[in-house]
């Protein structure tokens, strides 16, 4: 019997030698989806900003300034709280 040989793009990749053994082609993403992580990133990194500038141009003092710097880091739980205080749950 005859074999048969089917020649693939990944049968190229497959059986280069050397360091191109470990190369895997990747598809590139076109589209944004906003429910993933970097939009949430990108917001929070904003969030942060602002809350750092509001609270260390409000310190009085240097303690204060690191006080601000660490509320700004953790402003969503002080949103989160406002919230759920103002809907009275």
């Amino acid at each position: 019997m005859a074999e048969h040989l089917v020649y693939t793009e990944e049968a190229k990749v497959r059986f280069l030698p050397g360091p191109c053994l470990k190369m895997k082609k990747k598809k590139k993403k076109t589209s944004m989806n906003c429910c993933s992580p970097q939009c949430g990133s990108a917001v929070y990194g904003l969030g942060f900003i602002g809350a750092a500038i509001y609270y260390i141009s409000t310190a009085g003092g240097f303690w204060m300034g690191v006080l601000g710097v660490l509320k700004a880091i953790v402003w969503p739980v002080f949103l989160v709280f406002e919230l759920l205080k103002y809907l009275g749950a």
